[in-house]
C-alpha cells in the first residue's frame, strides 16, 4: 500500500517509520551547531535552528522526500577549531549560496565534480576529523567524568543501531542528559522570546576570510558528498524519483543566500545523513516535516543564550569525538592514501585551505605520473 501511495506521487506520510527516520541524521547536527554557538559569541543559535527547521519543512513539501538538512560540516569544524566570527561564517554562506545557486542553474555540477579527485574528498574528511579531534580533547580532558558518561552512551547506540533498527540518537540523549545535570547544579534559566532575526552584512574583511578560510574548503564536499553522490543515492533508494544533481545544488544556493544573511548557519544536503533517515524508515518528504517541527522545539529551547552555558564540556567533548568519527570513517574509502594522508596531516599543520590547494596538485601529479607508466614512457627528469 505505502508503494502505491509513493507511485501516485503523493510523497508525504506521517507515521512510527517516518517518525524514527526523521531522527535519523540528528547525530553531527547539534554538535556542530552548538559548538559553533559556543565558541562563537556573536552569532544566536535558536536562528541556526530556525532556518534549520524551515528548511527541513520547505524540502519536505518540495522534494517529497527525506532529502536532509545539515550544517556545513568543513565550516562548522574550522569554526569550532579556530574560533572565527559571525560576519565571517555569513560571508561563507553567501559565497557558496552564489555558487552552487548558480551551478545548478547552468547545469555545471557533474562536470565540475568529476574533475575533483575522490582522494582529495576523502583527504578533507580525514583533516576535518583530526581537526575536530584535537578540539575534543581539550574539552574531554577539563571533564572526564561527563566525558566517559557520554561517550558510552554513544557507543552504546552506535551498536544498537548497527544490529537493529533503533535509531541512533545518542547525541539527544546525551545532550538532554548535560542540560539535566547543568540545570541540576545551576538551576533553570529565564525563559525568553527568541529575537526576530536581523539582516547581517559582512565587512569585506569578513568575504575574504570566510572564502579563504570556510568556503573553499567546504566546496569540494558540497559537490561531492552532499550533492553528486545525494542524488546517486536517491535513484538508488527511489528509482523513480531520484533528484537530478543541479536540482540538489539549487536549492543548496537558494536556502544559504536567503537564510545566512538572517543569521542562519549555512547548509546543504548529505547522502549519509539520507542513507540514515532511510535506514531507520524514512520514505516520503513526512519524515522531513517531522525533523522540522523537532528542530523546531530547540529554536525555542535555545533563546535564552544562557542555556548553552548548562551543556558539560565533557559532553560537548563527546559529542565533537562522535562527528570526527563519522567524518573520519568515510576517508578510509580513497583511491590513493598518499594523497589523502598528506592533506589529512597538512590540515593539522597550515590550515585545510592549504592542505586542499596542495592535494589537489599531489592528485593531479599523481595521475599524470600513472598515465605516463602506464604508456610505457619514462619521465623525463
Amino acid at each position: 500500500m505505502a508503494e502505491s501511495t509513493e507511485e501516485k506521487g503523493n510523497g508525504i506520510r506521517i507515521n512510527l517509520e517516518e517518525i524514527a527516520g526523521a531522527v535519523g541524521d540528528f547525530g553531527t547536527i547539534f554538535p556542530i551547531l552548538l559548538g559553533v554557538a559556543i565558541v562563537c559569541p556573536d552569532v544566536n543559535v535558536s536562528h541556526f535552528f530556525l532556518f534549520l527547521a524551515a528548511w527541513y519543512i520547505i524540502a519536505g513539501f518540495y522534494y517529497r522526500l527525506p532529502i536532509p538538512i545539515e550544517p556545513m560540516k568543513a565550516i562548522g569544524a574550522i569554526v569550532i577549531a579556530e574560533g572565527l566570527s559571525g560576519g565571517e561564517i555569513v560571508a561563507s554562506g553567501i559565497v557558496v549560496g552564489v555558487l552552487f545557486l548558480l551551478l545548478g542553474l547552468v547545469g555545471g555540477m557533474t562536470w565540475i565534480g568529476e574533475r575533483i579527485p575522490r582522494s582529495v574528498v576523502r583527504g578533507v574528511q580525514a583533516g576535518l576529523a583530526l581537526l575536530l579531534l584535537k578540539t575534543s580533547l581539550g574539552y574531554i580532558v577539563s571533564d572526564a567524568l561527563f566525558a566517559a558518561v557520554s561517550v558510552g552512551i554513544i557507543v552504546a547506540f552506535f551498536i544498537a543501531s548497527q544490529r537493529t533498527r533503533v535509531p541512533d540518537i545518542s547525541a539527544l540523549i546525551v545532550l538532554a542528559i548535560g542540560l539535566a545535570a547543568g540545570i541540576a547544579t545551576q538551576g533553570m534559566p529565564p525563559f525568553r522570546l527568541m529575537p526576530l532575526p536581523a539582516l547581517i552584512i559582512p565587512a569585506p574583511a569578513d568575504f575574504i576570510a570566510g572564502s579563504w578560510d570556510l568556503a573553499l574548503p567546504q566546496i569540494p564536499l558540497t559537490l561531492t558528498n552532499a550533492i553528486l553522490a545525494t542524488s546517486l543515492l536517491t535513484y538508488d533508494l527511489f528509482p523513480k524519483k531520484g533528484v537530478d544533481p543541479d536540482k540538489l545544488s539549487r536549492t543548496i544556493g537558494a536556502m544559504n543566500l536567503l537564510s545566512t544573511p538572517l543569521g542562519g548557519f549555512p547548509m546543504c544536503h548529505g547522502a549519509g545523513g539520507l542513507a540514515a533517515m532511510y535506514r531507520f524508515g524514512a520514505r516520503t518528504g513526512g519524515a522531513n516535516i517531522v525533523a522540522g517541527l523537532f528542530v523546531l522545539t530547540f529554536a525555542v529551547a535555545f533563546a535564552p543564550p544562557e542555556v548553552l552555558t548548562l551543556i558539560p564540556f565533557g559532553v560537548f567533548g563527546a559529542l565533537l569525538v562522535f562527528v570526527a568519527i563519522e567524518l573520519g570513517k568515510h576517508s578510509a574509502k580513497t583511491e590513493s592514501y598518499l594523497v589523502t594522508g598528506v592533506i589529512a596531516v597538512l590540515t593539522l599543520a597550515i590550515g585545510l585551505t592549504f592542505a586542499f590547494i596542495i592535494g589537489m596538485i599531489l592528485a593531479y601529479a599523481r595521475e599524470w605520473w600513472e598515465q605516463r607508466q602506464r604508456s610505457g614512457q619514462k619521465p623525463v627528469s
